[in-house]
């Protein structure tokens, strides 16, 4: 009975933005069809210049195009670069606030597929708030994601710029990938407790590959656990581990993994430290990550930089 009341109260507020007109509809001023990358076709303000980002990989996107001007508010973790940290919250990107989200009176919102709930979307498309969604699966996918949203914000040159830089960056690691001569055996560890890894379909997957390794949890799909008895069993070359508590929890994970002097990892003393955001965020720091990754997994194929 309590929660059946706290949504009337809700959905009273809301309609009392609507008729105060409390932001724009897309209807009160220019607008224009857009299909976005799901194929959805969505009428959109002709310039958008008040824009919620529904996922922290899109607010970090905004920025990268010079419009993050025109944010008015951001899920949790929007935590890059660090001016996002100062907008209004509207909750995290799997449990979104209509209330706030209607709050900051929004011409767009930008959505994610994967994650975004799909109830929100539509309530917000029933309130007249266009939303434009995303569905970033790899490198090639995040760049047309930057190339919609270039269209959206109407900074196609900008956005131009962006993927130019991305496509060049990632043909000179794979230039200088190969001429490796192996491919060394990786464990990318996500989890700390209980260990979870990336498999097939995941952006770590595939940077993983591009970077000249082979992802040893790749037979599985999405996140997969494992025991330390298994890791032990395959037997990682290399182990990249990734947490956002990052030098505390790395040390004491790192010291745990070092009782194991059979696995090749720990006997080269090749465990390594990244930044998680460099990994599982679909924007151009993607590339960042690939590079790091490549210089991990491939030492050798920087060492007359060094010289």
């Amino acid at each position: 009975m309590k929660e059946g009341m706290k949504q009337g109260v809700c959905m009273v507020m809301l309609f009392a933005v609507l008729s105060a007109g409390g932001f724009p509809s897309a209807a009160a001023a220019e607008t224009r069809t857009l299909v976005d990358q799901t194929g959805r076709s969505v009428v959109v303000p002709e310039n958008p210049r008040r824009v919620v980002a529904m996922a922290p990989s899109i607010t970090e996107i905004m920025y990268g195009l010079d419009c993050g001007e025109r944010l008015k508010g951001v899920t949790r973790f929007s935590d890059y670069p660090e001016a996002a940290g100062e907008l209004p919250s509207v909750g995290s990107y799997v449990n979104l606030d209509l209330e706030k989200i209607v709050a900051v009176s929004p011409d767009v919102c930008i959505a994610i597929k994967d994650g975004n709930p799909r109830a929100v979307v539509e309530r917000l498309e029933e309130l007249d708030i266009p939303v434009f969604a995303l569905n970033p699966r790899g490198l090639a996918t995040v760049m047309d994601a930057i190339r919609h949203i270039g269209r959206l914000m109407g900074t196609e040159k900008r956005a131009q710029e962006i993927v130019a830089d991305m496509q060049s960056r990632i043909a000179a690691v794979e230039t200088r990938v190969a001429q490796a001569e192996t491919r060394p055996r990786v464990f990318f560890q996500i989890g700390i407790s209980p260990i979870v890894s990336a498999g097939r379909d995941t952006f770590i997957h595939e940077l993983i590959r591009k970077a000249g390794g082979v992802n040893i949890a790749g037979e599985y799909e999405s996140y997969p656990r494992f025991s330390t008895e298994e890791v032990l069993e395959m037997a990682p070359e290399v182990m990249i581990i990734t947490s956002m508590a990052r030098s505390e929890v790395f040390e004491r994970v790192k010291a745990r993994w070092q009782q194991w002097s059979r696995i090749p990892a720990v006997a080269d003393d090749r465990i390594h430290l990244v930044d998680s955001n460099l990994f599982d965020r679909p924007t151009p720091r993607l590339v960042d990550g690939l590079e790091r990754l490549t210089r991990l997994i491939h030492p050798e194929l920087f060492d007359t930089e060094a010289k």
